[in-house]
């Protein structure tokens, strides 16, 4: 496993001691796109409900493509950013499509009002806003990937598509998920494999 959060480096340790793969599993605390692997390491990366969280989504997808053996595969899904609650603030705001009706100013707000409450508010607001060089706020823990973006970065790598899916939110509202630019708010997830 890689990521940045330090504190998942516990939390993944522990699952696979209680899951009996302490043996087959390592962690690495780091950026997705300087992954401190040679050339050729892999035959399989997942990279699961992680797009839309990395900063520089283009890197992270060449970085993956170095690490592969070739006719190795990367297999990637994600919810984009206009899904009901492609915005990641759920844990606290229940409300779909909540980021399409409010700016960042005010959930920013919002977010900092509901979670500064609860045992662990500090920590949570912490993880997802941060501020930039002016001082301004702003949702650090998303990168705002919509269909349309992943789909620009793609193009931009090496990788033959093997399989591509975008899941419907539900059955009903399939023919709204076919539709471009609505789409974006009504497809669940994106699936896709990568070969390299």
């Amino acid at each position: 496993g890689v990521d940045v959060v330090a504190h998942y480096e516990q939390e993944a340790y522990e699952l696979a001691r209680s899951k009996g793969l302490q043996d087959k599993f390592t962690f690495v605390l780091g950026d997705a796109a300087s992954l401190p692997f040679e050339d050729g390491f892999f035959d399989t990366i997942i990279v699961n409900d992680a797009m839309e969280h990395v900063d520089k989504p283009l890197a992270v997808l060449k970085e993956c493509y170095r690490v592969l053996k070739k006719g190795g595969r990367i297999y990637v899904n994600f919810p984009p950013y206009y899904h009901p609650f492609g915005a990641h603030l759920s844990d606290v705001i229940g409300f779909p499509w909540v980021h399409l009706f409010f700016g960042d100013k005010t959930l920013i707000k919002v977010y900092k009002d509901l979670a500064g409450g609860m045992p662990d508010g500090e920590m949570r607001i912490n993880f997802r806003i941060s501020k930039d060089e002016s001082g301004r706020e702003y949702f650090s823990y998303i990168n705002r990937m919509t269909i349309k973006r992943f789909n620009e970065i793609l193009r931009e790598t090496d990788y033959k598509v093997v399989y591509y899916h975008e899941a419907p939110l539900r059955e009903p509202l399939k023919p709204l998920a076919k539709i471009p630019l609505v789409k974006e708010a009504f497809v669940r997830m994106v699936v896709a494999i990568l070969e390299k």
